[in-house]
């Protein structure tokens, strides 16, 4: 399906996203969110927020990776999102506690890092776990570095708060943003002083 868009002489065509989006040729949204822990990505599909990915100059390997992962009708539509930049804006205010955006999980592969990533965003505002404890709540309590990949692969972080996920004794452990911002947020939620 084709979208008619009128353009003046010498001009390439302005693309109309409200017109592809009543097309229903928007399949995932995404707009940049200025944050105090740095840029990020997020996106979302119909189902919910599918990707809060840190950009560190790398937009165009995110969206590359959406389009080969979710869908390839990605499109900057950042009105599609205001509920998480909201969202974002009220957690690093202090004023929220708890996503209310609904999750789209579907990038995640298999089963386990799906029940592991759920269990994560279960993890109350200051609180932490071990990753022992996160194996054993998605269901093997062995699998401790099939977590900890797991997390690593995170495609929604802050919003599922792996950064609430500790080594056995306390040490940080990793966090795909980086330890400096994994200690930013665990700061931001009072965990470290």
């Amino acid at each position: 399906m084709s979208i008619p868009l009128s353009t003046p002489a010498g001009r390439a065509p302005a693309f109309d996203v409200g017109r592809a989006i009543d097309a229903g040729l928007l399949d995932v949204a995404y707009a940049e969110v200025d944050t105090p822990v740095g840029r990020v990505v997020a996106a979302r599909t119909p189902r919910g927020l599918a990707c809060l990915a840190y950009e560190d100059d790398h937009l165009d390997a995110i969206l590359e990776s959406l389009a080969a992962r979710l869908s390839p009708r990605v499109l900057e539509a950042p009105a599609r999102l205001d509920d998480i930049r909201r969202e974002l804006d009220e957690y690093f205010e202090g004023r929220r506690r708890a996503f209310d955006v609904p999750l789209d999980l579907s990038i995640v592969r298999g089963d386990f890092a799906r029940r592991l990533l759920e269990a994560t965003a279960r993890i109350p505002f200051g609180a932490t776990a071990s990753y022992r404890d996160m194996a054993e709540a998605a269901g093997n309590a062995r699998a401790v570095r099939a977590a900890g990949n797991a997390l690593g692969a995170n495609p929604i972080p802050i919003v599922v708060p792996c950064h609430r996920v500790l080594r056995t004794g306390g040490a940080l452990g990793g966090y795909t943003g980086g330890l400096h911002r994994k200690e930013r947020l665990l700061s931001l939620e009072g965990v470290l002083l």
